[in-house]
């Protein structure tokens, strides 16, 4: 049963979370960030995010930026789902590098 709300909950947060970047990245020309991934704690207080970067030459810094902006991204995440979560979570952002894996794997495949 907790595994069922966790699934629904980190679904609703990644939703929203990527709305929210979507929303902040429509600014910058050229960059693009989606969230892959999300899990959530078992007590629902930890929120961990999984962002891959388009351009990945700049993910590293803006992966800082969205670190340093987090009390913000979270209040706006409280603003959208207050009807559905009593407690916001605590959030934290990780980069995704599947896709550059993916990218190293096919280059090696063609050589």
């Amino acid at each position: 049963m907790q595994e069922t709300r966790q699934n629904k909950i980190s679904r609703l947060l990644q939703k929203e979370l990527a709305e929210i970047f979507q929303s902040q990245t429509r600014l910058m020309n050229g960059v693009l960030v989606s969230v892959t991934r999300v899990r959530i704690s078992p007590d629902l207080s930890i929120c961990s995010a999984y962002l891959s970067i388009f351009p990945s030459e700049k993910s590293e810094e803006l992966l800082e930026n969205i670190s340093a902006s987090e009390k913000t991204i979270r209040f706006e995440l409280g603003k959208r789902v207050r009807n559905q979560l009593r407690i916001i979570p605590e959030l934290r952002f990780f980069k995704d590098d599947s896709l550059d894996y993916i990218d190293h794997i096919d280059e090696l495949l063609k050589k």
